[in-house]
């Protein structure tokens, strides 16, 4: 989908916006000067030529000293936002002339453990495309944020934006080898008496596989991190039972790092989906990197 060309007479010039975008930062006309290589005269005039062609006011003067006005303040947040985009595909094309840029979100663990190590695959296969990654632990508003997809991990609800069915996750309870002998951990009953790494992206994990285990359970107390890599990390030197994807920790389980701490592996409701914005749907990067990433994802199952 091709966005319609913004009417001229809403597009002030770029050096009003960089005067605008450099005085708001340093509150100060003169240090804005000094940034851009002009006179203060000169950014007065430009910002002043700017609140004209906008019809308000977006400093205070005052005697020497000038401050944003509330319409100000917003104006040059968005102005701002709207230079470092530019700045951002500026940089892109730079990287890479032949235009095959694809600015990717990426969940921390999932990008470093699964997705990185397939990478140089898809680049051997495609030469001309650069992916830059980008970590995110949420979803995002694609209007807001430079980035032409993402990785996300949840229902299939992305506002704006459509998704592609990655694959499911089977999570399993995991400790060291230490912990398991020392408390006898066994079945999952015997993890109440353990202590629990929690993860802060899901809550009630814990709750959940309890649940579906069908133990009941009271105060669930444990550590408390916010990412998988951390809660691993803390499984394996021994600070408690995580609930961990499978396939995120085969390498630590292949190596005894890590042990089952109860045999109850539970599929997740929730999956991995690749989204990306509507209107980048004909991104030719985009559209090779989701042929690529689905058919590594269906191997994968």
């Amino acid at each position: 989908m091709t966005l319609p060309a913004p009417p001229r007479r809403f597009l002030p010039p770029m050096s009003a916006l960089a005067a605008l975008e450099a005085a708001a930062r340093l509150q100060s006309f003169t240090a804005a000067a000094a940034e851009l290589h002009l006179t203060q005269s000169a950014v007065s005039r430009q910002i002043r030529a700017l609140e004209e062609q906008l019809g308000a006011e977006l400093f205070v003067r005052e005697r020497q000293t000038v401050r944003l006005s509330p319409v100000g303040e917003l104006y040059a947040q968005e102005v701002r936002r709207a230079l470092q985009q530019i700045a951002t595909a500026t940089l892109a094309v730079r990287a890479n002339p032949q235009g095959g840029t694809l600015n990717l979100a990426i969940l921390p663990t999932f990008g470093t453990r699964w997705l990185a190590p397939r990478l140089p695959g898809f680049l051997a296969e495609h030469p001309g495309i650069t992916i830059n990654l980008h970590t995110r632990l949420a979803p995002f508003d694609f209007r807001n944020d430079p980035l032409d997809a993402a990785i996300h991990f949840g229902p299939p609800d992305w506002p704006g934006a459509r998704l592609d069915l990655l694959m499911h996750e089977t999570v399993v309870a995991a400790c060291s080898p230490a912990l398991r002998r020392q408390h006898r951990l066994k079945r999952p009953a015997d993890l109440l008496r353990a202590p629990l790494v929690h993860l802060a992206s899901r809550p009630d994990a814990w709750e959940r596989w309890l649940q579906d285990a069908q133990v009941p359970f009271g105060p669930l107390p444990g550590m408390l991190v916010d990412q998988f890599a951390l809660a691993a990390q803390a499984a394996v030197a021994g600070l408690g039972v995580a609930l961990l994807p499978r396939f995120l920790i085969d390498s630590e389980l292949a190596r005894g790092d890590l042990v089952l701490a109860a045999d109850h592996p539970l599929t997740s409701t929730d999956a991995y989906h690749l989204a990306w914005p509507i209107d980048r749907e004909h991104h030719p990067p985009l559209q090779a990197f989701r042929r690529w990433l689905v058919a590594q994802a269906a191997a994968e199952a």
